[in-house]
């Protein structure tokens, strides 16, 4: 058994790399879309189907639980995948599987407070609210996801969301370190202009930005926070594997990377952050 990481290309190999250190003696197979990457610009029925595809691939290679790497795909497809179509698969497999997402272990880090606890509306005055900005895709930031779900728990977060549109793409074909920077700037600048000054946090809302968390950092006021999804996420699945012991992740350390798309090294990009070379097997 395994546990699987899904995302539509790179990205989700920087929440892959700190499951890795969480469960050393864990098998993970990772699986890239990139044959249709990036999903953040597709309508929400493609973003379902081509989810649900990639989670059956990575239950056929063994898996028992699989992890959205991907905030597009967490954010538009995984309610709809638990709730409408994982019930039956799980009777035709006779196995327990289940997936999981990122966006609930980043809105438990950026609250503080776990996904079942719900405020209660009483209507007060509040006197300083906490600014939080939101780098993602635009399909998450039209999900609102983010916005919706903190609102719930915490009244004096104010959620703001800045849609990069070409951000992931230029991240999972390797674009230069400038040619990041000045988009990533740019998008900084439109955010801090729209608030009318600049967020208190950040979450970078795409498992691709995690990859340039330096120049977010950088384009940012010194000291700003950044809520980290590889950190919320590891720590949120190594409560759920305590909680769930009929899923089995492995016990021999096994590694294995696939992709829709081409098959074979990858770019100096990923290479730099991964800390050596990395190449991927055809899914």
């Amino acid at each position: 058994m395994a546990i699987g990481v899904f995302d539509s290309g790179v990205g989700g190999l920087t929440v892959h790399h700190r499951l890795v250190e969480r469960f050393p003696d864990a098998d993970f197979v990772y699986l890239a879309d990139q044959a249709n990457a990036p999903y953040g610009g597709r309508p929400g029925e493609e973003i379902v189907e081509l989810t649900r595809a990639g989670c059956i691939r990575l239950f056929e290679e063994g898996c028992d639980v699989v992890v959205l790497a991907c905030n597009t795909a967490a954010s538009v497809a995984l309610r709809r995948l638990q709730q409408t179509w994982l019930p039956g698969y799980r009777r035709e497999l006779g196995r327990p599987v289940n997936v999981l997402g990122i966006v609930v272990p980043t809105i438990e880090a950026a609250t503080g407070l776990p996904w079942e606890h719900e405020a209660e509306r009483r209507g007060e005055k509040i006197e300083k609210l906490d600014v939080l900005g939101i780098f993602s895709t635009p399909a998450t930031a039209s999900s609102r996801v983010y916005e919706i779900e903190i609102d719930k728990r915490r009244q004096d977060v104010a959620v703001f969301s800045e849609p990069c549109p070409e951000l992931a793409r230029m991240i999972e074909t390797g674009a230069s370190r400038d040619e990041l920077a000045a988009v990533i700037q740019g998008h900084v600048k439109a955010l801090t202009t729209r608030i009318g000054r600049p967020p208190d946090r950040a979450i970078l809302g795409c498992t691709h930005y995690e990859i340039t968390a330096d120049l977010f950092q950088a384009a940012l006021p010194p000291g700003t926070p950044l809520i980290r999804q590889p950190e919320a996420t590891a720590d949120a699945l190594a409560r759920y594997m305590e909680r769930h012991p009929e899923f089995r992740p492995g016990t021999t350390g096994q590694r294995r990377f696939l992709t829709t798309g081409k098959p074979g090294a990858q770019h100096s990009l990923v290479e730099t952050f991964w800390g050596g070379p990395l190449s991927f097997e055809p899914a």
